[in-house]
Parts: C-alpha cells; structure tokens; sequence
C-alpha cells in the first residue's frame, strides 16, 4: 500500500512537471522591435519584464542604443537597417510568432525594412507604440520618420497606442489645446491613416485632472476607460502598456479585452512603481509578486 502511495505521488510530480514543461514550450512568442534603455525602464527591457509577467515568451530586436538615465535620453544610436533586418529574419524563419510589437524604430532605414518585414509576415497581427519623444520630451523621432510610419506601418496595424501629444503631431495639429471633442477626431484621423484600431492614451492631457480617460478607437463605437490619476511622474508606462495590450491579445483575449486588461495591470505596475534613480519612477511590472501588493479595483 505504501509503495503505491509513493507511486501515485511520484507518478503525480511527473505530470505536473510535464503539465508545465508543455505550457512553457507553448507560451504565445511575441517579436519586438525596439531600442535599448540602460534604466530598464522603458525599450526592450521594458518590453521582455512586461510579457515575461503575463505568461508570454520574449522575442527581440533592437533597433537602437541609447544613453539615458530615469530624467532622459541624451544620446541615440541606431542599429544599422541590415542587421536590424538579420535579427528579425532569422527568428521569423524558424519560430511561430503570435504578434509583432514596435516601439522606438530609431530611423527611417529601420522603418521601411521593418514595414517590409511586416508586409513579408502579413498574417502576424502588429501593435505599435509611436513613441516620438522621451517623457522629458528628448525627440526620438522626426517628421521624415513620422512621415514613414503613417504611410508604411500604420496600414499594417492592428493597433496603435500614441497618447494625446502624439496623436495631435501624427494628425498635423501641432501643440495644441486638446478637449474630448477634439481627441475624438484624432481618433478618427488615425483611424484613415490605415490602422485598424487606435488607443488614444491621456496622462499626459490636463494633468490638473483627477481621472486619466484613455479611448479606444475600433470598428465600433469609441471604448472610454477612466483611471484614478497616480501623483508621481513614471519613465516606460507608455511601453509596459502597448506590449502589455500585445500579451494579452497573444494569450488569445479579444483585441478590446486585451486592451481592457492591459490598462489594469499598467496601472497596477504604476501604484507599486520603483524608484532606481533620481529622475522618474520605474513601472514595477512583477508587483503581483509582493505579498502587500493587493488589486485596487476601485480605480477605474
């Protein structure tokens, strides 16, 4: 009876860790194309933590070299368009990927090989983060850039994340005045830009306002979320959410779920944020990890 018993046990332990060894090796691959943040703060390090918590596997490409602390960037170097192009085909050719992610593309080379890629790999859906300028307001990103990724990227999307600023300077309105009426036809502009969905993110509009509205723009009527304005200033939350969106889509959540979900856990990782340097807070995207970290539901 006892060898059993310990049979029984043992022969559990081996399903369990053969359970876990098949969910580990079928863990949705995400490929991101971004540059690199010594801080880990935003880039491709925010990008590996962010889908590294949800249960997603890491794929990466870097598109650039940066040196910035948590106030800045003070310098960017772009990887050259070849070798950019190299690190892309030789994880496409032999692994199945479930969704492309863009951040910081970091030239106009870069963008017309990787919209090249794109349209290569036409059937792996794409999220994009249309990063223009650091949280300073370093510019990461010129009209020519600009220019490319409306007319080559942005019709391949199925999502794009710019906040208020970069909505208003992808549309041509420039420094401006933003209310909900106007953010509504930024929305819409987008939208004839080519990408299939926009998310309009406003922290960074009228930041005298207790509640963050972000909008998501789709084949339906536009998707309002409110959130509970955090006080402090954080460097990444932009990266951590569009490839929080794309980890959750990858996990098999409708693109809105994904959305819903991925607006949650980034508000969460601003709560529990880090503090590494003399600049910026640091999403902390394992705050679930902390036994005193505890969902606030009431934020949105």
């Amino acid at each position: 009876m006892k060898e059993k018993q310990i049979f029984c046990w043992l022969l559990g332990d081996v399903m369990i860790k053969y359970i876990k060894k098949d969910i580990m090796n079928n863990q949705p691959k995400i490929l991101t194309f971004a540059a690199s943040d010594p801080t880990g703060g935003a880039g491709i390090q925010a990008d590996i933590m962010t889908q590294s918590s949800i249960g997603c596997y890491p794929l990466t490409v870097i598109t650039g070299l940066t040196v910035q602390d948590t106030a800045g960037v003070y310098a960017l170097q772009a990887i050259k368009p070849s070798f950019v192009e190299d690190q892309a085909r030789a994880i496409l050719d032999e692994t199945e990927v479930s969704v492309i992610k863009c951040g910081l593309l970091s030239s106009e080379n870069n963008i017309k090989v990787i919209a090249k890629i794109m349209r290569d790999y036409s059937e792996i859906p794409i999220i994009v983060d249309p990063i223009i300028a650091s949280g300073r307001g370093d510019t990461l990103t010129n009209k020519r850039m600009m220019d490319l990724m409306k007319s080559d990227v942005f019709p391949q999307c199925e999502l794009i994340t710019p906040n208020v600023k970069e909505a208003a300077m992808y549309a041509n309105l420039g420094d401006t005045v933003i209310d909900i009426n106007l953010i509504h036809k930024l929305g819409g502009l987008l939208q004839d830009s080519g990408a299939s969905n926009v998310l309009i993110t406003g922290a960074d509009n009228q930041p005298n306002d207790l509640v963050v509205k972000n909008i998501l723009f789709g084949s339906a009527e536009p998707v309002q979320y409110e959130y509970e304005r955090l006080s402090n200033q954080y460097h990444g939350s932009g990266c951590t959410l569009t490839s929080a969106i794309s980890a959750f889509y990858a996990l098999g959540l409708s693109l809105e779920s994904a959305v819903a979900e991925a607006q949650d856990f980034v508000w969460q990782s601003l709560k529990h944020s880090l503090k590494i340097g003399k600049g910026q807070d640091i999403p902390n995207r394992f705050y679930w990890m902390n036994d005193e970290a505890q969902d606030d539901k009431t934020h949105h």
